[in-house]
């Protein structure tokens, strides 16, 4: 009896609670409409992936097949090269991409001047704000042969010859490299700012007294006060691998440097709103959803082993 009372009583703690933030869970309810119409109910038509579906008839109509097109796409000619672009370049925002903002925070947090620091951070973060479409437009200028980076590389006797860098394959994946450090590097940083700005400014002056420097400053006390939150973001990061940047890429690529730019996001929409293979695109981007699963699960617990952090 004291045990269904306690439910009760727990029960109408909750809904009270709930009323009395009412405001704030309304507050909620658009984010929530939102994620349920365009990411949970469209998860529905994943089966079209095991279904020869053709536009003209439904769902239901269209006939089984089972893993017809996973297989295809496995057996085909453009699996390796996809599949190579899609990991060289994620591999590389990984391994180069990713330490970039957390040195970037740290310098940034060094300053001291309180106008300058301003500045920098404004001029850093500015290219979020602009689409890739913009900047897209403005790199396809800039590295073309007559563009500035070529006269600033032959001026200065950095090359004898202006490069074609989005003619010429193998400069893709440097150029998504760096235009993507570019346009979210000052973005990026924020968030380790933020938790750079929470560390407890009496365990500096601890560390000052001990006489420590500021390099030691930084590997003693402030990378293991944000060491949560740069765990977080490398398992984001880590699960994200397949995902190359579809907008950057897709304003980047063209047909001739196509063997080192085209990456499974591009490939589903090329095969799918292209050519109009809705099953066959259904199956490649669910076969990268899977993988995406596998990577999260793998992040989390080596993190959770290696760090004492997690998500969940």
């Amino acid at each position: 009896m004291s045990v269904k009372r306690g439910a009760g009583v727990k029960q109408k703690g909750n809904l009270g609670r709930w009323w009395n933030q009412r405001y704030l869970q309304f507050m909620v309810l658009p984010g929530l409409i939102w994620m349920l119409v365009f990411n949970y109910i469209p998860m529905g038509g994943i089966i079209i992936a095991f279904k020869k579906f053709k536009i003209t008839k439904s769902i239901a109509e269209a006939p089984w097949v089972g893993f017809k097109y996973f297989k295809e796409f496995f057996m085909d000619s453009n699996f390796t090269d996809v599949m190579v672009n899609t990991m060289g370049i994620s591999l590389l925002k990984l391994f180069i991409g990713f330490p970039l903002p957390i040195i970037f925070a740290l310098l940034i947090n060094e300053i001291r001047g309180i106008r300058f620091k301003k500045v920098t951070q404004t001029i850093s973060y500015l290219p979020h704000f602009l689409s890739w479409v913009v900047l897209g437009g403005i790199l396809t200028t800039w590295l073309s042969k007559e563009g500035v980076i070529n006269d600033f590389l032959v001026t200065f006797h950095l090359i004898k010859e202006p490069i074609s860098f989005l003619g010429n394959p193998k400069y893709f994946w440097g150029v998504a490299l760096i235009s993507d450090i570019w346009k979210e590097l000052g973005w990026s940083a924020i968030l380790y700012l933020a938790a750079i700005t929470s560390v407890d400014q009496q365990i500096y002056e601890a560390a000052t007294v001990d006489g420590a420097g500021k390099l030691q400053k930084i590997f003693y006390v402030t990378l293991p006060s944000i060491t949560g939150t740069i765990a977080i973001m490398l398992i984001l990061q880590v699960s994200g691998l397949l995902n190359s940047n579809f907008d950057q890429i897709l304003i980047l690529k063209n047909q001739v440097n196509i063997t080192r730019s085209q990456v499974i996001d591009t490939y589903v929409y090329q095969v799918g709103m292209s050519l109009g293979k809705y099953s066959y695109a259904t199956a490649v981007g669910l076969f990268k959803s899977v993988i995406a699963l596998f990577l999260l699960l793998f992040a989390n617990k080596t993190c959770k082993k290696l760090l004492g952090r997690s998500l969940y």
